[in-house]
């Protein structure tokens, strides 16, 4: 019960507490309604510079109808962040360091990332991105791991639709992974996804979510 009335003190005060530092865009306060019962906020501060520096947490909590925390669902992680984006007319590239550490469970990671979009043509925009994790779990057996993923996304700008695909490697288990997924826009805030993972393979599985996000 500390743990939910923590969180709920921080849902309460932190917005008229942050009112202030939001008008000089150094405060990071965005909560979110993620279904009826379930809440999470990301919050800290960045200093802007060549390299923007920003650290914070990221808290969650879901509840059953009765009020009482779902086991399990209590998140309280730490992160820092340090991002150089440069921009052109024809496009933006980045490259970051994040670090983050879950103060409930203790594990951790370290990521370096690097992405790029850029204009394809008149009617459509490519991304791309690829990033190497460096993680530690003090549950798992063997601990530590280490991560690669990159990934490339095709947009239609003027209709909200993007075809993305992407692979992963991980050294804990040595197996190779892929996705496949479409996105439409249909409104400002409502997404229809479809995905599918590791495509003609005896792993393959794939979902269709209907998205709907509500900030406040």
């Amino acid at each position: 019960m500390t743990i939910f009335r923590t969180v709920c003190i921080l849902f309460t005060v932190l917005p008229s507490l942050t009112a202030a530092a939001k008008a000089d865009d150094l405060l990071i306060w965005s909560p979110a309604k993620l279904s009826e019962r379930s809440y999470k906020a990301t919050m800290g501060f960045r200093l802007p510079a060549e390299w923007e520096t920003s650290a914070g947490a990221d808290i969650a909590l879901a509840a059953t109808k009765g009020g009482a925390p779902l086991p399990d669902s209590e998140q309280a992680m730490l992160w820092g962040r340090i991002v150089r984006t440069n921009v052109t007319p024809a496009g933006q590239s980045q490259r970051g360091v994040k670090v983050s550490v879950d103060t409930l469970r203790g594990s951790g990671a370290l990521t370096l990332s690097r992405s790029r979009s850029w204009i394809l043509s008149d009617s459509l925009d490519m991304q791309s991105s690829r990033s190497v994790s460096v993680g530690y779990d003090p549950i798992d057996a063997r601990q530590a791991s280490v991560t690669a993923s990159q990934a490339l996304k095709l947009i239609h700008p003027w209709t909200g639709t993007a075809l993305s695909a992407g692979a992963g490697l991980s050294n804990v288990s040595g197996d190779f992974s892929s996705s496949v997924a479409v996105s439409q826009t249909i409104l400002p805030n409502l997404n229809l996804d479809a995905s599918m993972t590791n495509p003609f393979s005896e792993d393959e599985a794939g979902s269709v979510n209907l998205r709907y996000r509500l900030n406040w």
